[in-house]
């Protein structure tokens, strides 16, 4: 598949992420962000589970722990109480900041050196979703900030290391999804009925509003970003990652009647903007690295052959007159 149609296909992830605010507000339970990231979570990752029929061997049940903890398990709960405890989409700022933590974790723990273009692409992004979602507002609560730096670093280190370890043989994206889907619902369990008690009545609107988040929101969605994570750069995937604010502010406008001002306007083309750049230019860089690599491949193979055509065929030595055997008159 092309790489165009893999960074689309990715984006609906990011793109289905920014509907969740609204049907949150809109059909669920209100005040229950343990509940709601359990109910996102576990009953996704069993249906890959059941779907996908692999489950993590060796080493790669405590690696399956580790991307489920960040991706999931620690990103849903401190997420949503980022999001509780910060006005006018603070949390999303916050959040969009993930393609500068993204770099730097890259350049730890991949090798690949951050470049000026990715850095400001990154700046302007984040600069565009605050323009789109932060509103004026009171004193910042600290609490709620460190929870969207922790949950913004969460998500970046989980999507660096899904990156580096990759996949074990035989074991595509859906099982992958899965094995972290599962671990981070297992983990946010517990959590969940000590601080928020047994779970809510549920209404038919909150049952339609927690399948979707379970299918469409995470199944689907989790599947299409591993996905991409294992065919795109880490970079290439987290730029999309500003796509997810702007859906929602135009989730807002269409559905919520919600209005757009002239800066929101400004902010979403310079969001927008910024992440086909960041796609742009990690692509031509991954296309780069490629070319390198395989003329690199063939010097290599010229070099080997050229060493052993300079070999020099040593002929059979031709025995001279004091080797030959002596012949019958000189014999005593």
């Amino acid at each position: 598949m092309k790489r165009s149609a893999t960074v689309l296909l990715t984006a609906l992830a990011p793109v289905s992420w920014g509907t969740t605010y609204a049907v949150t507000t809109e059909f669920l339970p209100a005040d229950r962000p343990l509940f709601t990231g359990l109910m996102r979570a576990l009953p996704a990752g069993l249906l890959l589970l059941a779907l996908g029929r692999v489950l993590p061997r060796g080493v790669w049940w405590g690696k399956a722990a580790v991307l489920g903890a960040l991706n999931i398990g620690a990103f849903f709960p401190l997420l949503f109480l980022s999001a509780y405890r910060l006005p006018g989409g603070m949390a999303a700022v916050v959040g969009s900041v993930g393609p500068l933590f993204v770099v730097g974790l890259s350049a730890l723990l991949l090798g690949q050196r951050p470049t000026a273009r990715n850095l400001v692409t990154g700046a302007v992004a984040a600069f565009g979703v605050s323009l789109v979602v932060l509103k004026a507002a009171g004193a910042l609560d600290a609490l709620g900030v460190l929870a969207a730096v922790a949950s913004t670093a969460s998500m970046s280190a989980g999507t660096v290391l899904t990156k580096k370890w990759g996949r074990p043989d035989g074991v595509g994206p859906l099982a992958l999804a899965g094995w972290q889907l599962t671990a981070g619902g297992l983990l946010i369990a517990p959590l969940a009925f000590l601080l928020e008690g047994a779970p809510p009545a549920l209404d038919g609107r909150a049952v339609g509003g927690y399948l979707y988040l379970a299918l469409a929101n995470t199944a689907v969605s989790y599947w299409l970003w591993f996905r991409g994570i294992g065919r795109l750069s880490a970079t290439q995937v987290t730029f999309l990652a500003p796509l997810s604010p702007l859906t929602a502010a135009v989730v807002g406008w269409a559905a919520l009647g919600q209005a757009l001002t002239p800066v929101q306007l400004t902010g979403m083309a310079l969001a927008f903007g910024a992440t086909v750049a960041g796609q742009l230019g990690t692509g031509r860089l991954a296309a780069a690295r490629r070319v390198t690599g395989r003329l690199a491949g063939v010097r290599s193979s010229a070099g080997r052959l050229g060493e052993d055509a300079a070999v020099p065929t040593t002929p059979s030595p031709t025995p001279g007159p004091a080797a030959r055997e002596p012949s019958p008159t000189t014999r005593s």
